[in-house]
């Protein structure tokens, strides 16, 4: 009978035993089962961050807040290069940085929300660039230089038929810029190294015309003050103005050297910018508006008039 409780007691302590090993051995399970979904969660909410920061999408709300402000630089785009991309679900478009300048990449569908007109229209796989007058209107930029020079040729013209000029002429020349690479040697200690270096030059005989206009008009001695875009910082232009309008018969004639730096369209960076976009999207891959911003900035207008 003593042995019957004995081991029914070792009995009740082994299926005790057991039964807490079960019990820890199912907290464990639990424990790692928790432990395996947190990181699991984690490690998705990190993949999507990484997404996120990848691609940067732009939503409407992102849009609709009073702080924000559209870049200098806007890439119209199909949604179709995006339209397996998770986190850009109910994107209209992306933002990204280029040589240290903003870009908005928007989809061509999404384009009335930027509350801007594109000129010379809105074309899909395209950039455009701010107008530097007027914030309301972006310039496709394979044709934004050849409209600054109709532009800057035709407010000229006016300003000398305002002047009560009787004929002018405008010739717009630039200086070839050139890039070349090379390596030059540079003395380390009691070495020398070769380092490649790029140096940039203006090919100063190889000046080319970018555009010109001439008029010839009835002349008058009441000049009015022009109305100025382009030349509104030009000293020169205003001088001319200025003495004109004081004592009409002070100038018979004068020939004014303009820098082209005064008239740029837009920024080197800008340009350095664009180009950095374009050759990563292909689009016009073989436009370099860099070197074409460090023409226009070394230009020179030589405007004549004759009153």
């Amino acid at each position: 009978m003593e042995n019957n409780e004995k081991q029914r007691k070792f009995l009740s302590g082994m299926s005790g035993a057991f039964q807490k090993a079960t019990d820890l051995s199912k907290k464990a399970v639990d424990e790692i089962q928790k432990g395996a979904k947190a990181l699991s969660e984690k490690t998705q909410n990190d993949s999507y961050e990484r997404r996120m920061k990848k691609y940067n999408p732009l939503f409407p709300q992102d849009m609709d807040l009073a702080g924000f402000k559209l870049p200098s630089i806007i890439e119209i785009v199909d949604k179709i290069v995006r339209k397996d991309v998770d986190v850009c679900e109910g994107a209209v478009g992306w933002t990204s940085v280029e040589k240290e300048t903003e870009v908005l990449h928007i989809y061509k569908e999404e384009t009335d929300r930027c509350g801007v007109q594109f000129i010379p229209f809105m074309d899909c796989n395209s950039v455009y660039y701010v107008d530097r007058f007027d914030p309301q209107r972006y310039i496709k930029v394979d044709c934004i230089f050849a409209k600054a020079v109709e532009e800057k040729l035709a407010e000229l013209k006016q300003i000398a038929y305002v002047l009560g000029a009787k004929r002018c002429s405008v010739v717009i020349e630039n200086s070839r810029v050139e890039k070349k690479k090379g390596a030059i040697a540079v003395g380390v200690g009691l070495g020398m190294k070769s380092v490649s270096n790029e140096q940039t030059s203006a090919n100063e005989t190889g000046d080319y015309r970018s555009g010109s206009t001439s008029g010839e008009f009835a002349g008058n001695d009441t000049p009015k003050r022009p109305k100025l875009k382009w030349f509104a910082d030009d000293d020169n232009i205003k001088q001319l103005i200025e003495a004109r309008i004081s004592d009409p018969n002070s100038i018979k004639s004068d020939t004014l050297k303009l820098e082209g730096a005064y008239s740029a369209t837009m920024s080197i960076k800008a340009a350095s910018a664009i180009n950095s976009l374009l050759g990563k999207s292909g689009v016009a891959a073989n436009l370099n508006l860099e070197t074409k911003a460090e023409e226009e900035h070394r230009s020179k207008l030589s405007f004549h008039i004759e009153f």
